[in-house]
């Protein structure tokens, strides 16, 4: 299966949409284009890619206004268009490349992590102490695969038109040695220095602030540039990550992620909290 990218779940709902609009079933829809209902219901929920010749007779049968066609069909061609995260698919887990995917479309991403840096504020050393300690025994060769993987994903938030990025770490995250003392001290001035770019803001959660709603796992929420494009969220779970979309699912993960900025301190204050800890206060 195709990984669940932005494009290729915005077509899904818009051929769900207009079918209803038809008010035609799965069924109905599958038999006038010789299909089967299991099929359009992949397409549906952008489980399996649709040929754009295929979303063509769909919108046709549809009755679906012809420049709306060409777009669908467009949306289709593009969805279709292989992500740079693909030559890294043997290395990762189905659910974390469908989080992959939507992240690498994603205008606006909020990050909340309780105990270790957020991925996309990591350094290289900091990813090569995370991947050792991790659940898996890796070669050295399979620790810079990973730690490549990493880097590559970052390079947006340094690039053309980089995403807004809204990370919140829990001070015990910071107080937890990952590596040895320079990589420790590297790691924050990091921080202190990407939380100067306009795109990027970093907030510590102090562990004055006790117990918190965001104590129980990492969570993160992603918005898209387009209107269409429904907010996503993301816990992390020992099976990778795990994507929500259910409305109700999401209104919990945007209270939980509010919550958070309101514990947490202002961007200056966690700022001064990074160069403590760097100085090993």
């Amino acid at each position: 299966m195709a990984p669940k990218t932005a494009r290729a779940r915005r077509l899904g709902i818009a051929l769900r949409t207009h079918r209803e609009a038809a008010g035609l079933t799965l069924e109905a829809a599958a038999d006038e284009i010789s299909s089967t209902r299991s099929t359009l219901s992949r397409y549906e929920n952008a489980q399996t890619l649709v040929s754009p010749a295929t979303v063509r007779a769909l919108l046709t049968l549809y009755g679906v206004g012809a420049d709306e066609v060409v777009a669908a069909v467009q949306l289709a061609k593009d969805a279709r268009k292989p992500g740079w995260w693909v030559s890294y698919s043997h290395l990762l887990d189905r659910r974390t490349i469908d989080f992959i995917a939507l992240e690498a479309e994603a205008t606006g991403i909020a990050n909340f992590e309780p105990s270790v840096v957020p991925g996309l504020l990591q350094t290289a050393d900091y990813i090569r102490g995370v991947m050792r300690g991790g659940p898996h025994t890796l070669r050295d060769d399979e620790v810079e695969q990973r730690v490549q993987f990493r880097l590559d994903r970052q390079e947006r938030l340094t690039g053309d038109r980089p995403p807004i990025l809204d990370a919140i770490i829990d001070e015990g995250a910071l107080l937890r040695p990952v590596g040895d003392r320079p990589v420790m001290e590297a790691q924050l001035h990091h921080l202190v220095t990407m939380g100067k770019l306009p795109n990027i803001t970093v907030q510590v959660i102090p562990l004055a602030a006790g117990y918190h709603r965001g104590t129980r796992g990492s969570l993160h929420i992603l918005e898209f540039a387009d209107p269409e494009d429904p907010i996503i969220a993301s816990v992390e779970t020992v099976a990778g990550q795990m994507v929500l979309d259910r409305p109700g699912d999401l209104r919990t993960c945007a209270k939980i992620m509010e919550h958070l900025r309101t514990v947490a301190l202002s961007p200056a204050d966690s700022r001064d909290l990074l160069l403590q800890l760097r100085k090993g206060r």
